[in-house]
């Protein structure tokens, strides 16, 4: 009942809500979208990370929004390098041996918002995904890959078009 009295309450005041399922709050005013490619500045370097990630943020807008991609100078542009992406140690047994790897991949992305520039920021990004010592990284890192750059595109997704 108080929600609801909330509600009507805004309506009546003129204030505008705009939501949608995916969690977006984009300005009415925002048309485009942009992605530059992401360099793999990182020390390790796996070959399809660049692409992946890069492709993958393309992705999410083109599907959970109404922008339109543009090469360049989008409304909400995107651009950023790979930092990092390592294999560390996770999990040790009691006998301290080593039962897990953790492959983390590290992004720093500049989001720059044209209808908003209060909304623009830097942020750095991380990501991970264990996986047996038993496995070469080489051969991890094709399942985990996928995975890694889907959490790091939702992360940068609602970082920059939700208002949560």
């Amino acid at each position: 009942m108080l929600a609801s009295l909330a509600v009507v309450s805004m309506a009546a005041c003129g204030y505008q809500v705009k939501y949608s399922l995916s969690g977006a709050s984009i300005p009415p005013d925002a048309k485009t979208f942009s992605v530059a490619y992401f360099p793999n500045n990182a020390p390790l370097v796996a070959p399809t990370l660049s692409s992946s990630l890069t492709d993958a943020l393309m992705d999410i807008f083109s599907r959970q929004t109404r922008l339109v991609q543009v090469q360049e100078g989008g409304d909400f542009a995107f651009e950023g390098e790979i930092t990092n992406y390592t294999s560390t140690t996770a999990m040790v047994t009691t006998g301290d041996v080593a039962t897990q790897n953790r492959l983390t991949v590290t992004i720093q992305v500049r989001f720059k918002n044209v209808i908003d520039e209060t909304k623009s920021w830097n942020k750095t990004f991380s990501a991970y995904g264990d996986y047996d010592t038993n496995t070469p990284l080489q051969t991890a890192q094709d399942a985990l890959i996928p995975e890694i750059v889907d959490q790091l595109a939702q992360d940068i997704f609602q970082a920059s078009a939700s208002d949560w």
